[in-house]
Protein backbone atom coordinates (compact mmCIF):
# COMPACT_ATOMS: atom_id res chain seq x y z
CA UNK A 1 0.00 0.00 0.00
CA UNK A 2 1.37 3.49 -1.01
CA UNK A 3 0.85 5.66 2.39
CA UNK A 4 0.35 8.48 0.69
CA UNK A 5 -2.22 7.70 -1.79
CA UNK A 6 -3.98 5.92 1.13
CA UNK A 7 -7.78 8.35 1.57
CA UNK A 8 -7.47 7.13 5.49
CA UNK A 9 -3.87 8.30 6.02
CA UNK A 10 -4.04 11.00 3.72
CA UNK A 11 -5.23 14.02 5.84
CA UNK A 12 -3.10 13.09 8.72
CA UNK A 13 0.16 12.47 6.45
CA UNK A 14 0.23 15.24 4.46
CA UNK A 15 0.42 18.07 6.38
CA UNK A 16 3.73 16.07 7.84
CA UNK A 17 5.31 15.73 3.64
CA UNK A 18 6.46 19.79 3.70
CA UNK A 19 8.24 19.33 6.85
CA UNK A 20 10.16 16.09 5.71
CA UNK A 21 10.70 17.18 2.44
CA UNK A 22 14.58 17.92 3.36
CA UNK A 23 15.32 14.15 4.53
CA UNK A 24 13.88 13.25 1.53
CA UNK A 25 15.34 14.87 -0.99
CA UNK A 26 18.84 12.83 0.72
CA UNK A 27 17.08 9.89 -0.61
CA UNK A 28 17.90 9.54 -4.23
CA UNK A 29 15.81 9.43 -7.41
CA UNK A 30 16.21 5.98 -9.32
CA UNK A 31 15.79 6.23 -12.65
CA UNK A 32 15.82 2.66 -14.43
CA UNK A 33 16.16 2.51 -18.56
CA UNK A 34 15.75 -1.10 -20.17
CA UNK A 35 16.48 -1.43 -23.86
CA UNK A 36 14.96 -4.20 -25.73
CA UNK A 37 17.27 -6.98 -27.30
CA UNK A 38 20.71 -4.71 -27.23
CA UNK A 39 23.05 -6.58 -27.57
CA UNK A 40 26.52 -6.58 -25.59
CA UNK A 41 28.47 -4.45 -28.10
CA UNK A 42 25.59 -2.58 -29.16
CA UNK A 43 25.99 0.85 -27.17
CA UNK A 44 28.81 2.95 -28.23
CA UNK A 45 30.46 2.96 -24.93
CA UNK A 46 31.05 -1.11 -25.49
CA UNK A 47 32.82 -0.26 -29.02
CA UNK A 48 29.62 0.04 -31.48
CA UNK A 49 29.48 2.23 -34.54
CA UNK A 50 26.18 3.26 -33.42
CA UNK A 51 26.16 6.55 -31.82
CA UNK A 52 24.57 7.06 -28.28
CA UNK A 53 26.12 9.47 -26.87
CA UNK A 54 23.85 10.09 -23.67
CA UNK A 55 24.26 6.88 -22.69
CA UNK A 56 28.00 6.91 -23.11
CA UNK A 57 27.40 10.05 -20.87
CA UNK A 58 26.26 8.46 -18.25
CA UNK A 59 28.60 5.53 -18.15
CA UNK A 60 31.46 7.93 -18.21
CA UNK A 61 29.75 9.45 -14.96
CA UNK A 62 29.28 6.08 -13.27
CA UNK A 63 30.15 2.25 -13.77
CA UNK A 64 30.54 0.16 -16.32
CA UNK A 65 29.76 -3.34 -16.34
CA UNK A 66 31.51 -6.11 -18.86
CA UNK A 67 30.21 -9.72 -16.95
CA UNK A 68 26.70 -9.01 -16.12
CA UNK A 69 24.42 -11.50 -17.69
CA UNK A 70 20.42 -11.71 -17.97
CA UNK A 71 17.94 -14.33 -18.93
CA UNK A 72 17.80 -15.44 -22.58
CA UNK A 73 13.96 -14.25 -22.92
CA UNK A 74 12.49 -10.97 -22.51
CA UNK A 75 9.77 -12.37 -19.81
CA UNK A 76 11.79 -14.28 -17.11
CA UNK A 77 14.58 -11.16 -17.56
CA UNK A 78 11.93 -8.70 -16.65
CA UNK A 79 10.18 -11.15 -13.63
CA UNK A 80 13.65 -10.94 -12.29
CA UNK A 81 14.51 -7.18 -12.96
CA UNK A 82 11.01 -6.29 -11.28
CA UNK A 83 11.34 -9.00 -7.92
CA UNK A 84 14.80 -9.69 -7.01
CA UNK A 85 13.88 -13.47 -7.66
CA UNK A 86 14.37 -16.49 -10.02
CA UNK A 87 12.30 -16.27 -12.73
CA UNK A 88 10.40 -19.39 -12.46
CA UNK A 89 9.62 -18.81 -8.39
CA UNK A 90 8.30 -15.69 -9.06
CA UNK A 91 6.30 -17.05 -11.64
CA UNK A 92 7.57 -16.68 -15.51
CA UNK A 93 10.47 -19.15 -16.15
CA UNK A 94 9.24 -19.21 -19.95
CA UNK A 95 7.75 -16.71 -22.75
CA UNK A 96 4.11 -16.81 -21.29
CA UNK A 97 3.37 -17.41 -25.46
CA UNK A 98 5.74 -20.16 -25.90
CA UNK A 99 5.32 -22.02 -23.20
CA UNK A 100 4.27 -25.58 -23.52
CA UNK A 101 0.60 -26.40 -23.23
CA UNK A 102 1.58 -28.96 -20.53
CA UNK A 103 3.53 -26.30 -18.25
CA UNK A 104 0.74 -23.44 -18.61
CA UNK A 105 -0.53 -22.76 -15.01
CA UNK A 106 2.44 -24.91 -13.21
CA UNK A 107 4.18 -23.12 -10.69
CA UNK A 108 6.79 -21.69 -12.14
CA UNK A 109 4.83 -21.04 -15.34
CA UNK A 110 2.01 -19.21 -14.46
CA UNK A 111 2.53 -16.31 -17.31
CA UNK A 112 2.04 -13.53 -14.53
CA UNK A 113 4.30 -12.28 -11.63
CA UNK A 114 3.45 -15.16 -8.57
CA UNK A 115 1.25 -13.91 -5.69
CA UNK A 116 4.25 -14.21 -2.89
CA UNK A 117 6.66 -12.01 -5.11
CA UNK A 118 6.81 -7.93 -4.16
CA UNK A 119 7.98 -5.85 -7.28
CA UNK A 120 10.90 -3.33 -6.38
CA UNK A 121 8.19 -0.30 -7.53
CA UNK A 122 5.55 -2.39 -4.13
CA UNK A 123 8.60 -1.79 -1.62
CA UNK A 124 9.64 1.60 -2.88
CA UNK A 125 5.87 2.67 -2.99
CA UNK A 126 5.57 1.54 0.48
CA UNK A 127 8.77 3.82 1.69
CA UNK A 128 7.41 6.60 -0.03
CA UNK A 129 8.28 6.97 -3.38
CA UNK A 130 6.45 8.30 -6.36
CA UNK A 131 6.05 4.72 -8.70
CA UNK A 132 5.92 5.47 -12.26
CA UNK A 133 6.16 3.02 -15.73
CA UNK A 134 6.27 3.89 -19.47
CA UNK A 135 7.05 1.04 -21.87
CA UNK A 136 6.79 -2.78 -22.60
CA UNK A 137 5.92 -4.28 -19.65
CA UNK A 138 4.81 -8.05 -20.54
CA UNK A 139 4.65 -9.44 -16.96
CA UNK A 140 0.97 -11.08 -17.44
CA UNK A 141 -2.68 -9.79 -18.09
CA UNK A 142 -5.82 -9.55 -16.52
CA UNK A 143 -6.90 -8.12 -13.36
CA UNK A 144 -4.14 -7.80 -10.86
CA UNK A 145 -1.43 -8.38 -13.33
CA UNK A 146 -0.47 -4.73 -14.90
CA UNK A 147 1.97 -2.06 -13.19
CA UNK A 148 -1.14 -0.51 -11.36
CA UNK A 149 -1.11 -3.19 -9.13
CA UNK A 150 2.45 -3.95 -8.91
CA UNK A 151 3.49 -0.83 -7.03
CA UNK A 152 3.17 1.88 -9.70
CA UNK A 153 1.50 5.03 -8.84
CA UNK A 154 1.29 5.66 -12.76
CA UNK A 155 1.80 3.49 -15.51
CA UNK A 156 1.76 3.85 -19.72
CA UNK A 157 2.35 -0.04 -20.30
CA UNK A 158 2.43 -2.36 -23.53
CA UNK A 159 0.89 -6.05 -22.15
CA UNK A 160 2.11 -8.02 -24.95
CA UNK A 161 5.92 -9.10 -26.38
CA UNK A 162 6.09 -5.80 -28.35
CA UNK A 163 4.31 -4.17 -30.94
CA UNK A 164 4.70 -1.43 -33.91
CA UNK A 165 6.43 1.97 -32.80
CA UNK A 166 4.29 4.19 -35.02
CA UNK A 167 1.25 3.22 -33.95
CA UNK A 168 -1.74 0.82 -32.27
CA UNK A 169 -1.45 -2.11 -34.24
CA UNK A 170 0.00 -5.60 -34.03
CA UNK A 171 3.64 -6.93 -34.51
CA UNK A 172 2.97 -10.81 -34.67
CA UNK A 173 -0.46 -12.83 -36.16
CA UNK A 174 -0.40 -14.38 -32.08
CA UNK A 175 -1.85 -11.00 -31.38
CA UNK A 176 -5.39 -9.55 -32.57
CA UNK A 177 -4.10 -5.72 -31.38
CA UNK A 178 -1.61 -3.37 -29.39
CA UNK A 179 -2.79 -3.77 -25.81
CA UNK A 180 -1.58 -0.86 -24.17
CA UNK A 181 -3.09 0.43 -20.51
CA UNK A 182 -3.01 3.39 -18.58
CA UNK A 183 -3.00 2.89 -14.65
CA UNK A 184 -4.66 -0.52 -15.89
CA UNK A 185 -7.51 0.62 -18.14
CA UNK A 186 -6.93 0.09 -21.73
CA UNK A 187 -6.08 3.26 -23.67
CA UNK A 188 -5.09 4.44 -27.53
CA UNK A 189 -2.08 5.72 -28.70
CA UNK A 190 -1.94 9.72 -30.23
CA UNK A 191 -1.70 10.05 -33.53
CA UNK A 192 1.98 11.22 -33.81
CA UNK A 193 3.18 8.11 -31.73
CA UNK A 194 6.43 6.70 -31.90
CA UNK A 195 7.57 4.50 -29.04
CA UNK A 196 10.51 6.31 -28.10
CA UNK A 197 9.67 9.47 -27.85
CA UNK A 198 6.45 9.20 -26.34
CA UNK A 199 7.15 7.18 -23.51
CA UNK A 200 9.99 9.73 -22.63
CA UNK A 201 6.92 12.66 -22.92
CA UNK A 202 4.35 10.33 -20.60
CA UNK A 203 6.95 10.02 -18.19
CA UNK A 204 7.88 13.44 -18.10
CA UNK A 205 4.21 14.26 -17.87
CA UNK A 206 4.46 12.06 -14.73
CA UNK A 207 7.45 13.42 -13.17
CA UNK A 208 5.52 17.10 -13.65
CA UNK A 209 2.46 15.23 -11.01
CA UNK A 210 3.19 15.64 -7.08
CA UNK A 211 6.78 17.03 -8.02
CA UNK A 212 6.49 19.80 -5.44
CA UNK A 213 5.60 17.25 -2.59
CA UNK A 214 9.38 16.44 -2.19
CA UNK A 215 9.17 12.87 -2.71
CA UNK A 216 11.90 10.88 -4.35
CA UNK A 217 10.98 9.09 -7.71
CA UNK A 218 11.29 5.47 -9.41
CA UNK A 219 10.82 5.99 -12.99
CA UNK A 220 11.18 2.52 -14.81
CA UNK A 221 11.31 3.42 -18.62
CA UNK A 222 11.57 0.13 -20.36
CA UNK A 223 11.67 0.66 -24.50
CA UNK A 224 10.79 -1.23 -27.71
CA UNK A 225 13.87 -0.56 -29.23
CA UNK A 226 15.61 -2.76 -30.68
CA UNK A 227 12.67 -5.63 -30.49
CA UNK A 228 11.17 -6.41 -33.88
CA UNK A 229 9.34 -4.53 -35.99
CA UNK A 230 12.38 -2.62 -36.07
CA UNK A 231 11.22 0.86 -36.58
CA UNK A 232 12.78 4.35 -36.91
CA UNK A 233 12.42 7.89 -38.25
CA UNK A 234 14.10 8.97 -41.56
CA UNK A 235 16.95 10.77 -40.37
CA UNK A 236 18.45 8.73 -38.25
CA UNK A 237 18.24 6.05 -40.58
CA UNK A 238 19.83 8.14 -43.39
CA UNK A 239 23.12 8.74 -41.27
CA UNK A 240 23.53 4.50 -41.51
CA UNK A 241 23.22 4.69 -45.17
CA UNK A 242 26.05 2.32 -46.31
CA UNK A 243 27.40 1.13 -42.80
CA UNK A 244 27.06 -2.54 -43.20
CA UNK A 245 27.31 -2.97 -47.22
CA UNK A 246 30.02 -5.12 -45.97
CA UNK A 247 28.42 -7.36 -44.40
CA UNK A 248 28.03 -9.36 -40.70
CA UNK A 249 31.37 -10.60 -40.60
CA UNK A 250 33.15 -7.54 -41.17
CA UNK A 251 30.85 -6.14 -38.67
CA UNK A 252 31.57 -9.11 -36.01
CA UNK A 253 35.42 -8.42 -36.16
CA UNK A 254 35.07 -4.77 -36.01
CA UNK A 255 32.95 -5.35 -32.72
CA UNK A 256 35.65 -7.45 -31.70
CA UNK A 257 38.41 -5.48 -31.98
CA UNK A 258 36.68 -2.62 -30.22
CA UNK A 259 35.43 -4.60 -27.13
CA UNK A 260 39.24 -5.60 -26.68
CA UNK A 261 40.63 -2.28 -27.28
CA UNK A 262 38.72 -0.91 -24.47
CA UNK A 263 39.78 -3.61 -22.15
CA UNK A 264 36.03 -5.15 -21.55
CA UNK A 265 37.01 -8.49 -22.29
CA UNK A 266 40.52 -10.21 -22.03
CA UNK A 267 42.64 -9.54 -25.49
CA UNK A 268 43.79 -13.46 -25.91
CA UNK A 269 40.25 -14.56 -25.93
CA UNK A 270 39.11 -16.07 -29.57
CA UNK A 271 36.21 -14.63 -31.19
CA UNK A 272 32.64 -16.95 -30.38
CA UNK A 273 31.74 -18.74 -33.34
CA UNK A 274 28.52 -17.87 -35.52
CA UNK A 275 26.10 -20.74 -35.27
CA UNK A 276 25.90 -23.22 -37.64
CA UNK A 277 23.85 -23.29 -40.46
CA UNK A 278 23.79 -19.69 -41.22
CA UNK A 279 23.80 -17.79 -44.68
CA UNK A 280 27.37 -16.61 -45.84
CA UNK A 281 27.22 -12.40 -46.62
CA UNK A 282 29.26 -13.32 -50.11
CA UNK A 283 26.88 -16.02 -51.45
CA UNK A 284 23.81 -13.20 -51.00
CA UNK A 285 22.81 -11.54 -54.30
CA UNK A 286 23.05 -7.96 -54.21
CA UNK A 287 19.37 -7.00 -53.71
CA UNK A 288 19.94 -9.13 -50.71
CA UNK A 289 22.66 -7.57 -49.71
CA UNK A 290 21.59 -4.07 -50.14
CA UNK A 291 18.04 -5.32 -48.08
CA UNK A 292 20.21 -6.53 -45.41
CA UNK A 293 22.21 -3.56 -45.00
CA UNK A 294 19.46 -1.04 -44.73
CA UNK A 295 17.60 -3.11 -42.14
CA UNK A 296 20.77 -3.06 -39.84
CA UNK A 297 20.54 0.52 -40.51
CA UNK A 298 17.36 0.53 -39.43
CA UNK A 299 18.22 -0.83 -36.39
CA UNK A 300 21.03 1.24 -35.81
CA UNK A 301 18.80 4.31 -36.33
CA UNK A 302 16.03 2.93 -33.87
CA UNK A 303 19.10 2.61 -31.13
CA UNK A 304 20.14 6.10 -31.53
CA UNK A 305 16.81 7.17 -31.73
CA UNK A 306 16.36 6.10 -28.14
CA UNK A 307 19.78 7.14 -26.71
CA UNK A 308 18.29 10.66 -28.23
CA UNK A 309 15.26 10.67 -26.41
CA UNK A 310 17.09 9.27 -23.09
CA UNK A 311 19.21 12.63 -23.07
CA UNK A 312 15.58 14.23 -23.32
CA UNK A 313 14.91 12.98 -20.04
CA UNK A 314 18.36 13.32 -18.48
CA UNK A 315 17.91 17.35 -19.70
CA UNK A 316 14.87 17.39 -18.02
CA UNK A 317 16.14 16.34 -14.96
CA UNK A 318 19.05 19.07 -15.31
CA UNK A 319 16.48 22.07 -15.76
CA UNK A 320 14.41 20.80 -12.86
CA UNK A 321 17.64 20.64 -10.87
CA UNK A 322 16.61 16.65 -9.85
CA UNK A 323 19.89 15.37 -11.97
CA UNK A 324 22.53 15.71 -9.29
CA UNK A 325 20.35 13.18 -7.16
CA UNK A 326 19.49 10.54 -9.43
CA UNK A 327 21.07 7.07 -9.85
CA UNK A 328 20.39 5.88 -13.37
CA UNK A 329 20.31 2.35 -14.36
CA UNK A 330 20.73 0.99 -17.99
CA UNK A 331 20.62 -2.15 -19.34
CA UNK A 332 19.13 -4.97 -21.56
CA UNK A 333 16.66 -7.65 -21.33
CA UNK A 334 18.54 -10.07 -23.03
CA UNK A 335 20.92 -10.24 -26.68
CA UNK A 336 19.84 -9.48 -29.91
CA UNK A 337 17.05 -10.71 -31.78
CA UNK A 338 17.91 -13.25 -34.46
CA UNK A 339 14.45 -14.07 -35.36
CA UNK A 340 13.35 -13.86 -39.43
CA UNK A 341 9.66 -14.04 -39.21
CA UNK A 342 9.11 -14.55 -43.00
CA UNK A 343 10.77 -18.10 -42.54
CA UNK A 344 6.65 -18.92 -41.14
CA UNK A 345 4.66 -19.79 -42.83
CA UNK A 346 1.92 -17.17 -43.86
CA UNK A 347 3.86 -14.57 -42.67
CA UNK A 348 3.95 -12.66 -45.89
CA UNK A 349 0.01 -12.70 -46.41
CA UNK A 350 -0.07 -12.02 -42.95
CA UNK A 351 2.48 -8.83 -43.13
CA UNK A 352 0.17 -7.73 -46.57
CA UNK A 353 -3.36 -8.48 -45.27
CA UNK A 354 -2.61 -5.96 -42.12
CA UNK A 355 -0.66 -3.42 -44.33
CA UNK A 356 3.07 -3.86 -43.50
CA UNK A 357 5.52 -3.42 -46.17
CA UNK A 358 9.15 -4.66 -47.04
CA UNK A 359 9.79 -1.58 -49.57
CA UNK A 360 13.30 -0.95 -49.54
CA UNK A 361 12.96 2.71 -50.23
CA UNK A 362 11.07 3.58 -46.73
CA UNK A 363 12.32 0.40 -44.49
CA UNK A 364 11.86 2.27 -40.83
CA UNK A 365 9.17 4.31 -41.57
CA UNK A 366 5.57 3.73 -40.66
CA UNK A 367 3.89 0.55 -41.90
CA UNK A 368 7.23 -0.94 -42.49
CA UNK A 369 8.39 -4.66 -41.16
CA UNK A 370 11.71 -4.62 -40.41
CA UNK A 371 14.20 -7.06 -38.90
CA UNK A 372 18.10 -8.42 -38.92
CA UNK A 373 18.11 -11.78 -38.83
CA UNK A 374 20.32 -14.37 -37.24
CA UNK A 375 23.09 -13.15 -39.32
CA UNK A 376 23.54 -9.26 -38.33
CA UNK A 377 22.01 -10.36 -34.41
CA UNK A 378 25.85 -12.87 -34.07
CA UNK A 379 27.26 -10.01 -35.20
CA UNK A 380 25.33 -7.33 -32.37
CA UNK A 381 26.25 -10.18 -29.91
CA UNK A 382 30.21 -10.13 -30.63
CA UNK A 383 32.18 -11.00 -29.56
CA UNK A 384 30.15 -13.80 -27.35
CA UNK A 385 28.28 -16.88 -29.16
CA UNK A 386 24.50 -17.54 -30.15
CA UNK A 387 22.39 -14.51 -29.47
CA UNK A 388 18.38 -13.89 -27.72
CA UNK A 389 16.70 -16.86 -27.12
CA UNK A 390 19.91 -19.13 -26.74
CA UNK A 391 22.32 -19.59 -23.53
CA UNK A 392 25.31 -18.61 -25.22
CA UNK A 393 27.15 -15.04 -24.19
CA UNK A 394 25.58 -13.87 -27.21
CA UNK A 395 22.74 -14.35 -25.50
CA UNK A 396 23.11 -13.31 -21.91
CA UNK A 397 25.89 -11.16 -21.93
CA UNK A 398 24.72 -7.75 -21.84
CA UNK A 399 24.95 -3.94 -21.31
CA UNK A 400 25.04 -2.73 -17.51
CA UNK A 401 25.69 1.12 -16.02
CA UNK A 402 25.37 2.43 -13.32
CA UNK A 403 25.60 6.25 -12.67
CA UNK A 404 25.19 8.90 -10.29
CA UNK A 405 25.70 9.92 -7.13
CA UNK A 406 27.91 7.88 -4.45
CA UNK A 407 28.64 5.40 -7.35
CA UNK A 408 32.31 5.12 -8.86
CA UNK A 409 32.96 7.12 -11.80
CA UNK A 410 34.58 6.18 -14.83
CA UNK A 411 35.16 2.79 -13.75
CA UNK A 412 34.54 -0.96 -15.72
CA UNK A 413 34.08 -3.84 -13.26
CA UNK A 414 34.46 -7.36 -14.46
CA UNK A 415 32.83 -8.51 -11.46
CA UNK A 416 30.09 -11.50 -12.42
CA UNK A 417 27.12 -9.76 -12.31
CA UNK A 418 23.09 -11.12 -12.53
CA UNK A 419 19.72 -9.36 -13.86
CA UNK A 420 18.26 -10.77 -10.08
CA UNK A 421 20.63 -8.22 -8.63
CA UNK A 422 19.56 -4.79 -9.86
CA UNK A 423 16.53 -4.72 -7.27
CA UNK A 424 18.13 -5.84 -4.20
CA UNK A 425 21.15 -2.55 -5.10
CA UNK A 426 17.87 -0.41 -5.79
CA UNK A 427 16.69 -1.07 -2.08
CA UNK A 428 19.86 -0.69 -0.82
CA UNK A 429 20.88 2.88 -2.78
CA UNK A 430 17.55 3.99 -1.28
CA UNK A 431 17.99 3.03 1.88
CA UNK A 432 15.27 0.03 2.08
CA UNK A 433 14.98 -2.93 3.78
CA UNK A 434 14.07 -6.29 1.78
CA UNK A 435 12.32 -8.20 4.52
CA UNK A 436 10.18 -11.25 3.93
CA UNK A 437 7.45 -9.85 5.84
CA UNK A 438 5.70 -7.25 3.12
CA UNK A 439 2.49 -5.55 4.56
CA UNK A 440 1.94 -8.44 7.03
CA UNK A 441 2.15 -11.13 4.15
CA UNK A 442 5.31 -14.04 3.68
CA UNK A 443 6.88 -13.71 0.42
CA UNK A 444 9.84 -14.99 -1.29
CA UNK A 445 13.39 -13.48 -0.53
CA UNK A 446 15.32 -12.00 -3.17
CA UNK A 447 17.49 -14.65 -4.54
CA UNK A 448 19.63 -11.81 -5.96
CA UNK A 449 22.59 -9.61 -4.40
CA UNK A 450 23.10 -6.44 -3.86
CA UNK A 451 25.51 -4.88 -5.84
CA UNK A 452 26.32 -1.50 -3.81
CA UNK A 453 29.33 -2.22 -2.30
CA UNK A 454 30.64 -2.73 -5.62
CA UNK A 455 29.87 0.43 -6.76
CA UNK A 456 30.56 2.45 -4.24
CA UNK A 457 34.18 1.01 -4.45
CA UNK A 458 34.18 -1.11 -1.23
CA UNK A 459 34.38 -4.76 -2.93
CA UNK A 460 35.61 -5.94 -6.05
CA UNK A 461 32.94 -8.70 -6.24
CA UNK A 462 29.77 -9.63 -4.49
CA UNK A 463 30.27 -13.28 -5.27
CA UNK A 464 32.55 -15.41 -4.19
CA UNK A 465 34.33 -18.27 -6.51
CA UNK A 466 31.83 -21.00 -4.88
CA UNK A 467 28.85 -19.02 -5.00
CA UNK A 468 26.18 -20.41 -7.87
CA UNK A 469 24.03 -18.80 -10.15
CA UNK A 470 21.19 -20.82 -12.46
CA UNK A 471 19.69 -19.84 -15.64
CA UNK A 472 16.99 -21.81 -17.62
CA UNK A 473 14.39 -20.58 -20.27
CA UNK A 474 13.01 -22.63 -22.78
CA UNK A 475 15.44 -25.17 -22.23
CA UNK A 476 18.13 -22.72 -22.47
CA UNK A 477 20.37 -23.57 -19.39
CA UNK A 478 23.34 -22.50 -17.39
CA UNK A 479 25.44 -22.79 -14.29
CA UNK A 480 27.73 -20.18 -13.80
CA UNK A 481 30.66 -20.81 -10.62
CA UNK A 482 33.55 -18.43 -10.05
CA UNK A 483 35.02 -18.38 -13.72
CA UNK A 484 33.26 -21.24 -14.98
CA UNK A 485 30.25 -21.86 -17.03
CA UNK A 486 28.57 -24.86 -17.80
CA UNK A 487 25.56 -24.41 -20.69
CA UNK A 488 23.04 -26.01 -22.79
CA UNK A 489 21.60 -24.33 -26.08
CA UNK A 490 18.47 -25.45 -27.12
CA UNK A 491 17.08 -25.69 -30.78
CA UNK A 492 16.56 -24.55 -33.41
CA UNK A 493 20.49 -23.11 -32.98
CA UNK A 494 21.60 -25.30 -30.39
CA UNK A 495 21.71 -29.09 -29.73
CA UNK A 496 20.52 -29.76 -26.27
CA UNK A 497 24.19 -30.93 -25.29
CA UNK A 498 26.03 -29.88 -22.04
CA UNK A 499 29.70 -28.03 -22.77
CA UNK A 500 31.90 -26.64 -19.85
CA UNK A 501 33.95 -23.03 -20.15
CA UNK A 502 36.47 -20.94 -18.10
CA UNK A 503 34.71 -17.18 -19.02
CA UNK A 504 37.79 -16.06 -17.46
CA UNK A 505 40.37 -16.67 -20.68
CA UNK A 506 37.25 -17.75 -23.50
CA UNK A 507 34.43 -15.23 -23.05
CA UNK A 508 34.04 -16.41 -26.55
CA UNK A 509 32.64 -20.33 -25.68
CA UNK A 510 35.60 -21.56 -28.12
CA UNK A 511 36.91 -24.26 -25.76
CA UNK A 512 35.05 -26.98 -24.20
CA UNK A 513 36.88 -27.87 -21.13
CA UNK A 514 34.39 -30.56 -20.32
CA UNK A 515 36.73 -33.59 -21.52
CA UNK A 516 39.80 -32.27 -19.49
CA UNK A 517 37.63 -31.44 -16.57
CA UNK A 518 35.39 -34.59 -15.58
CA UNK A 519 35.14 -33.89 -12.13
CA UNK A 520 34.46 -30.26 -11.99
CA UNK A 521 31.67 -30.39 -14.97
CA UNK A 522 30.02 -33.48 -12.85
CA UNK A 523 29.79 -30.96 -9.90
CA UNK A 524 28.51 -28.63 -12.19
CA UNK A 525 26.18 -30.66 -13.43
CA UNK A 526 24.57 -31.87 -9.95
CA UNK A 527 25.17 -27.98 -9.22
CA UNK A 528 22.34 -27.12 -12.25
CA UNK A 529 20.17 -30.38 -10.66
CA UNK A 530 20.03 -29.04 -7.35
CA UNK A 531 19.38 -25.33 -9.10
CA UNK A 532 16.70 -26.87 -11.38
CA UNK A 533 14.83 -28.95 -8.35
CA UNK A 534 15.03 -25.85 -5.94
CA UNK A 535 13.03 -23.39 -8.01
CA UNK A 536 10.95 -25.81 -10.13
CA UNK A 537 12.18 -26.14 -13.70
CA UNK A 538 10.58 -28.17 -15.91
CA UNK A 539 12.09 -29.63 -19.06
CA UNK A 540 10.33 -29.07 -21.99
CA UNK A 541 9.54 -31.87 -24.37
CA UNK A 542 11.71 -33.46 -27.06
CA UNK A 543 12.07 -31.77 -30.20
CA UNK A 544 10.50 -28.27 -28.70
CA UNK A 545 11.08 -25.16 -30.76
CA UNK A 546 10.06 -22.07 -29.36
CA UNK A 547 9.01 -20.24 -32.86
CA UNK A 548 7.13 -23.46 -33.61
CA UNK A 549 5.29 -23.06 -30.38
CA UNK A 550 4.17 -20.04 -30.60
CA UNK A 551 2.22 -20.55 -33.76
CA UNK A 552 0.81 -24.26 -31.45
CA UNK A 553 -0.66 -22.14 -28.58
CA UNK A 554 -2.07 -19.61 -30.59
CA UNK A 555 -4.08 -22.29 -32.39
CA UNK A 556 -4.51 -23.99 -29.65
CA UNK A 557 -5.94 -20.53 -27.90
CA UNK A 558 -8.05 -19.80 -31.07
CA UNK A 559 -10.01 -23.46 -30.84
CA UNK A 560 -10.65 -23.35 -27.33
CA UNK A 561 -11.66 -19.37 -27.28
CA UNK A 562 -14.09 -19.77 -30.56
CA UNK A 563 -15.04 -23.55 -30.23
CA UNK A 564 -19.01 -23.03 -29.83
CA UNK A 565 -18.82 -21.33 -32.84
CA UNK A 566 -15.98 -23.80 -34.67
CA UNK A 567 -18.83 -26.89 -33.71
CA UNK A 568 -21.51 -24.96 -35.02
CA UNK A 569 -19.58 -24.66 -38.05
CA UNK A 570 -18.35 -28.08 -38.06
CA UNK A 571 -21.89 -29.31 -37.72
CA UNK A 572 -23.25 -26.72 -40.34
CA UNK A 573 -20.74 -28.02 -43.20
CA UNK A 574 -21.43 -31.71 -41.71
CA UNK A 575 -25.03 -31.43 -42.47
CA UNK A 576 -24.56 -29.76 -45.99
CA UNK A 577 -22.51 -32.76 -46.96
CA UNK A 578 -25.08 -35.30 -46.02
CA UNK A 579 -28.08 -32.84 -47.40
CA UNK A 580 -26.42 -33.38 -50.50
CA UNK A 581 -25.46 -37.04 -50.81
CA UNK A 582 -28.96 -37.43 -50.33
CA UNK A 583 -30.43 -34.79 -52.59
CA UNK A 584 -27.93 -35.71 -55.40
CA UNK A 585 -27.21 -39.50 -54.68
CA UNK A 586 -24.11 -41.31 -55.30
CA UNK A 587 -22.41 -39.00 -58.34
CA UNK A 588 -21.74 -36.45 -55.98
CA UNK A 589 -20.45 -39.00 -53.80
CA UNK A 590 -17.77 -40.60 -56.08
CA UNK A 591 -17.07 -36.67 -57.35
CA UNK A 592 -15.89 -36.03 -53.14
CA UNK A 593 -13.52 -38.67 -53.33
CA UNK A 594 -12.26 -37.76 -56.29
Amino acid sequence: MNIFKSSKLAAVMLPFIALSAQAQEARPNIVLILADDVGFSDFGVYGSEIETPNIDALAARGTLFSNFHASPICAPSRAMLMTGVDSHLAGIGNLPESAPLEHRGQPGYLGRLADDVVTVASRLSAAGYRTMMTGKWHLGHGEGAHPAARGFDRSFALEASGADNWEKKSYLPIYDDAPWYEDGKPTDLPEDFYSSEFLIDKMIEYLEEDKDEGRPFFSYVAFQAIHIPLQAPREFVEKYEGVYDEGWDALREARFRAVVERGLLPGGMGLGPMPEGLRDWSARSEDEKRMLAKSMSVNAAMLEAMDFHVGRLVEYLKETGQYENTIFIVLSDNGPEPGDPLATPGFRQWLWWTGYNRDIETLGEKGSYVFIGPEFASAAASPGAFFKMQAGEGGLRVPLIFAGDGISPARMTDAFSYITDIAPTILELAGIGASRDFEGTTVQAMTGKSLAPLLRGEAARVYGEEDVVGIEAAGNAAIFRGSYKLVRNARPYGDMQWYLYNLASDPGETNDISQDEPELFAEMMAEYEAYAARVGVREVPEGYDQTAQLTTNRIHDQVRENWPGLAVLALLVLGGLVWSGIRFGPNLWRKLRV
